[in-house]
This record gives structure tokens, sequence and C-alpha cells, in this order.
């Protein structure tokens, strides 16, 4: 490509070299922050209050590895990767820095936190400068590393690659060097055409590749035949796309309302050879480029930013939300820990559930009750909320509050909720007179909602002055088929103190009677919590009705407590009956996660997506099941042809595993659409596999669709192993030829893998 071809030294030698093209693009050459990484230096190491040692950390020459030291004999120094942290959060945030050090150092410490399950790292600098300019200049790397482009972060991999085949460090590439490195990018070839390829590639006929022979090798390496077929069709003037042959690109295949300066847009935007761009015109690599960019992948860019009405009220919206947010792990004895709340508002979530019980010294906890799953204090949680709410959407929080607490605790609650929260708190409804329906999202930007029993009905707060009175009694709603001596407990009625009553203002708890006493009987802001059994067969066998409930109120729906590992259920049933809040085990990777995280992919991932139009109407006939004629039914074609997958990683780290790859293409939405369909597999090829596979789908019910592209790797004994998914609403795919970033199995993007499709929509 033309980013090597531009530069006229070996590609993976010389460490310098690495680090002038892996920050090319970022600007950060000589950086002080960047060299003070690489540096690097004595962090203490705190993983107790009587362990903490002293470890050096640097990062290493190719600028997207950290490095450190160990101090025991025969274990071999560590390393992690910048693109596998989270965050770098300054001072003691983490529960592990909070419970092992002194606060009087809270200057001195930070926290990494690390994607996916890996614990936290928690570190003490020797000053607080020094803390400081460790979080900015990890985060200043980790910004380049998120910055770089699709084309550049392959590039990134395949270097590293190539280091560490290079065994005995002598800038050169051997036979044998070949074939691992081949290994490492996941391909399988047999020793004739490796041998092959290695003759076609050393041109001195020395017995090893060096300088610009790597480089040819990595030119036939990458050269991808689908793209050529696509570029030589268009490229119409002298070998090169003109504006105009871009144009008509546009238009005839990627089905966009294009105009001419949208292509010269286009070429000054991607193209990477000054001459070239000069003259208005487009190569295969500034081609490729664009394809590998937001205009060319299979997400409508328009559609990553708020681009909804976000004016309706609150209950005409799905709702990303948690279920046990508290827990890492399962629910009988894994871990809680305030990192869950941060990992999930993080990820847009916005319903957090809390299970809060009396503590020891008058301090309320929360964990799963009855059970050996450890114990959070609520106020370290509360302060956790505080902190990461609003750091991935502006829009509002609920706290679902299971209680389980005395008076004189639960008065406890309130106040550190009223004291942490402060403003953000929502303690009376908007407006001076009493509400007939929900505020919207945009009304109750960066407010916290408290969900919980109340006292009394909403309309007192506009009634005479309320008396102190009598603690009321209530008995809690999420009843369910766990250990008796629970639901005992649950059955004596609990005292509810008014300081906590008096905060929840539009999401009070209530028990669900039936749709028509939901209707006769309670207010808007009276909700209920179903069991994830009785949603199910509410929505499978009224679900009109339970659509028109979910018109007027919010419904909560939660898994069973059967679930003991925190496993998950199909969230899908009930998005299509109207329910708001269907929440999920967010600790537990899995296809109804990955579900979760498509549906909540677009709007900006503000955890808010607006219920179809009608979905919203008090008069509304539909019904997902028997899916009779009305506005919903808007029958379309998907024409899909699965072309080309790139870099997909290996499930297997040994040396000669391989992925034989294959792809399933799922429809998730009402059942008439739903259906799944899958490629042949490849044989040994992770690498560069195609496939030219052509699949048709019919959606009458677009709005509700969802489309996943799964790729696996194909066993003939076993089940498949998961190598990556992506998860998108049908609504918001492009046409034409798209890329397909994949994520891993939390949900994270894998830095350079990817499919190659091609996409058509049409009426039906």
């Amino acid at each position: 490509p033309v980013f090597f071809l531009q530069y006229h030294f070996i590609v993976f030698i010389v460490s310098t070299v690495l680090l002038t093209l892996s920050l090319l693009s970022s600007g950060m050459e000589g950086n002080t922050d960047l060299q003070f990484l690489l540096v690097g230096g004595d962090l203490l190491k705190v993983r107790s209050s009587s362990w903490k040692k002293t470890r050096f950390y640097k990062l290493q020459e190719d600028c997207q590895t950290m490095w450190r030291e160990s101090k025991k004999t025969f274990k071999s120094n560590q390393t992690f990767s910048i693109k596998d942290i989270s965050a770098v959060r300054a001072g003691r945030q983490s529960e592990g820095l909070r419970k092992n050090t002194e606060e009087q150092v809270e200057g001195r410490c930070f926290s990494i936190i690390f994607k996916g399950r890996r614990k936290n790292l928690d570190l003490m600098a020797s000053s607080e400068e020094e803390a400081k300019q460790w979080v900015t200049s990890l985060g200043k790397i980790m910004s380049n590393m998120e910055n770089l482009n699709s084309q550049q972060k392959i590039e990134h991999w395949i270097f590293n690659c190539l280091r560490k085949a290079d065994k005995n460090s002598d800038d050169k590439l051997s036979r044998k060097e070949l074939k691992d490195f081949l290994h490492q990018i996941n391909i399988e070839v047999d020793d004739e055409y490796a041998e092959k390829l290695f003759l076609e590639c050393d041109k001195s006929k020395c017995g090893h590749l060096a300088g610009d022979e790597i480089e040819h090798f990595y030119s036939l390496l990458t050269h991808r035949l689908e793209i050529d077929t696509i570029y030589g069709e268009y490229a119409k003037t002298t070998g090169f796309m003109s504006a105009e042959n871009l144009l008509e690109f546009l238009i005839k295949e990627q089905r966009e309302e294009a105009t001419l300066a949208d292509a010269h847009r286009l070429i000054n935007k991607y193209e990477l050879d000054d001459k070239a761009k000069e003259k208005q015109l487009m190569t295969q690599d500034g081609f490729l480029m664009y394809l590998h960019m937001p205009e060319g992948l299979v997400l409508n860019p328009t559609h990553k930013a708020v681009h909804q009405d976000m004016s309706q009220p609150l209950n005409h919206y799905f709702i990303s939300s948690s279920h046990n947010t508290y827990l890492m792990e399962d629910q009988l004895k894994g871990p809680s820990s305030t990192e869950a709340y941060a990992r999930a508002l993080i990820k847009g979530c916005r319903c957090v559930e809390l299970d809060c019980w009396d503590g020891s010294d008058g301090e309320p906890v929360i964990y799963h009750g009855y059970t050996l799953t450890s114990k959070i204090l609520f106020k370290d949680t509360i302060k956790a909320i505080k902190e990461y709410a609003f750091k991935t959407s502006d829009y509002p929080v609920i706290l679902s509050l299971e209680n389980h607490c005395s008076v004189e605790q639960q008065r406890v609650m309130a106040q550190h909720m009223s004291s942490i929260l402060g403003s953000a708190l929502l303690t009376s409804p908007l407006g001076d007179r009493m509400p007939t329906d929900f505020p919207s999202p945009e009304e109750l930007k960066g407010r916290v909602l408290v969900k919980g029993k109340r006292l009394t009905k909403l309309e007192a707060c506009f009634g005479p002055e309320e008396t102190a009175g009598d603690d009321g009694s209530f008995t809690e709603e999420e009843e369910d088929d766990k250990e008796e001596e629970e639901e005992e407990e649950k059955k004596a009625k609990l005292k509810l103190a008014k300081e906590l009553s008096d905060m929840v203002i539009y999401c009070k708890s209530v028990h669900f009677n039936g749709f028509q006493d939901a209707k006769d009987n309670l207010g808007f802001y009276e909700m209920s919590s179903f069991k994830e059994r009785k949603a199910m067969a509410l929505a499978e066998e009224s679900a009109n009705s339970y659509i028109h409930h979910n018109v007027d109120k919010l419904s909560r729906i939660y898994p069973a407590g059967s679930r003991t590992d925190s496993s998950n259920y199909n969230p899908v049933p009930l998005w299509n009956a109207g329910c708001q809040i269907v929440s999920l085990n967010f600790q537990t990777p899995c296809n109804d996660m990955d579900v979760n995280q498509g549906r909540f992919l677009t709007n900006g991932k503000t955890g808010y997506v607006l219920k179809p139009a009608y979905m919203r109407d008090r008069g509304s006939e539909f019904d997902p099941i028997t899916l009779t004629t009305g506005p919903w039914l808007q029958h379309k074609m998907l024409h899909l042809m699965i072309i080309s997958a790139q870099q997909l990683p290996k499930v297997n780290q040994k040396k000669t595993s391989i992925v034989d790859a294959l792809v399933k293409v799922e429809i998730h939405g009402v059942p008439a659409d739903t259906a799944e369909k899958e490629t042949p597999y490849i044989g040994n090829n992770g690498f560069n596999p195609m496939w030219n596979e052509n699949f048709q789908f019919d959606v009458y019910v677009p709005e509700l669709a969802l489309v996943r592209f799964v790729v696996e790797d194909h066993d003939s004994v076993t089940d498949n192993d998961f190598v990556g998914q992506f998860t998108i609403p049908f609504t918001s795919l492009q046409m034409g030829y798209r890329h397909v970033p994949l994520l891993n199995k939390e949900g994270d993007p894998l830095p350079s893998a990817g499919l190659f499709v091609h996409i058509m929509i049409m009426d039906a």
C-alpha cells in the first residue's frame, strides 16, 4: 500500500520506524508524554493493605505495549496491550485503593482499568506530579490508538507479528520465521506454497528476506482481489478513479444521494498520494482507505450521533438496563464491586439495580441477599454512580432500588443519595402542577431518578402539606423462585422511611394485577416489574394489551432467580411488546448481551432508543405475533453477499491452531422475521478468507429488526468457537460494499478484524 511505499526503509526492523508509523496520524513524534512512557519508571503496585511492591513499567517501542519487569527469578517479564485498557482513573477511585491506602495519598494514586473481566491494576507513584504524568500520558497514547484508522491498525498488527517472527532479531526473515509469521497472522499454507512465496520475494537469492523483499512480501500478502475487481470497474480515467467515477460508484453501488462535491470531499480526505489528490484522482489505496472509514462502514454514520426525537415522554423509549448491576460474576458467590456500576454506565446503561440490606456500623450495603456474594457499601456505590452516570450519555439514569433495609438504614440511604448526588437527584416533579405524563429524556438530562416504593400517590406532592406520620409498610416486589428463607423474609411486611419514599417521583413500584386493573387504577408513574417468565407469557399471549399498557406506563423485566450463573434471556420478544426497561446481566458476555448492545448502538449510544410510532399509539392494533396489516408492515428484501474477512483473531493461541472461518447472519425481530443462514467454512485461513456467498432475507417489520453478523471457527466434533460479531439495527444498515467491524465477547472492538459485504435492501 501507498502508506508503506512512501517510506524508503525496512518495514519492521528499527524501533524508531515502528514509532514513526504508529504515531504518524497523531503528531506525537517527540511528544513529552510519549517520551515519559518510553523511559518508564517505578510504581508501587497495590494488592492489599500488606501487599504493596515496587514494579518498573515502561512503554515498549511499538507504542502499544506496556512492559513490566518481574522481580521473580523464574517468571518472565509481563506485558499488556494499550488497546486492552478501558480507562485510566486518577485518585483512589477503585475499591482496592480506597480499602488499602490512606486518604492522604489520594493524589499519588491511579488505577488502570482493563476491558473484560481482568482485574484493575492499582498503582501509586512517588509524587502527585508523577501520578498526573502517568495518567495524562497513558490517556494520550490510548486516544492515539483509538484515532488510528482501520488501515493503520492493520499495519500495526502486522508489524508486531513480523517482529515476533524475527526470533533472532537479525532484521531478516528465514524460511522458518516466514512460516511462523504466517501462523501468527492466522493463515496455514502448505510447505510448497510457503516456499514458492519465499522464492518469489527472495530477489537477492541469499536464503532470507530483508528490506524491500519484506515489503514485497507484505504487498503480496495484503493484496485484495475483491478490491481490485470493484476498483477496476470504476477506475476509467487512465487507471485511476476520477471524482466523476467515484460519484458513479457512490450512486450506483452505495445507493447514496451523493453529489460531485461529496466525491471531491472523499478524495481530499482519504487519498494518500498527494499527486493524485492534486489531480482530484483516487488511487486504489485511497479507495481502500475510504472503505475502511465511517463513510464506508456498514453503520449509517448519521446514526452514530443523536438523531432521534428526544422530546417524547420517557416511556416512549427502549432504555438500556442492567440487573444485579453490582455483580462482576455469578449471583451465588461472585464478587460485588462498584467497578461493575462504572462499567455498565460507561457501556451506556441507563437503569442500574441496587439490592440494599442492613450493614454493620449503621451503613447499608449492597449484595445478593442470602448468598456468598461479597458486600459493598451503599454510599460507595452512589459515589461511583455520580462519577460515571453521565460519562457516556447525558440522558437520565434510573436507580432501581430493591430495598430490604430497616427504616433507620433507609434514612441513611436517603441521606447519602441527597448529599452525594446533590442537584442531580430528582426529588420533585418538574413543573408546578400535577403532571399527566412522563417528562422527556431531554427534559431530564443530567438527572438521576429513583425507582422504588412510595408511601403516597404522587398527587400528594401538590396537595396540603403532608404530615410526617408513621412510616408505612410495604412488601418488596421482586418475589422470585429463590431460597425459601428469602421468600419468608419478603412476605414479612417491611417499613418504609418517608425520607426515602419522597425521593420516588416518576418510578413508583407497584404490584401488577392485570392490564385492566393497571388501566383503571394506576397513575402513569406507577410501574411494575415482571420476572422474565411472566413477561414472556404476556408478550406471547397478550402482546397487543402489553403494548397498550406500555404506551402509558413503564415496565421493567428482570431475569429469573434460577439464573444463578447470571445468564441472560432473549430481550427481543419483550421489546416487541413495548417493554422499556428490559434488564440484563451486563456482567455476562453472551448472544443476548450482543443483541442488547446492537439495539443501543445508535442514537449516540445514549441508552435511549425511540420506539416506533405504532408502539406509542394508544389505539395501535400492532401485534408482533399475528402481524396484521398496518403501518408496521413494511416488507423489505435484504440481499446480502458475504464477500471476505480480514485479520480474524486466533481462537486458540497454540502456534499450530488456525481458524476455519464461517459467517452466520441472524435476523432478530418479530417471529416472522427471525432467521439465520451461514456460509460454508474456509479451512486454515483466518487472515483473508473469501466466500462470495449470497443470502436473501424477508424482513416484514424493519423498525424492530436487528441484523447480527457472527464469525465462528468451525469444529466438526464440538460446538463452533466464537471469533467475533457485530449487531446493528436493520434501519441503520448502509447499502453497497461495506466493511463490518467485529467485536469480541466483551463487546469491545477487535482492532483489525472485519468482514467485507455487499448489501442491497429493496421493497418486496
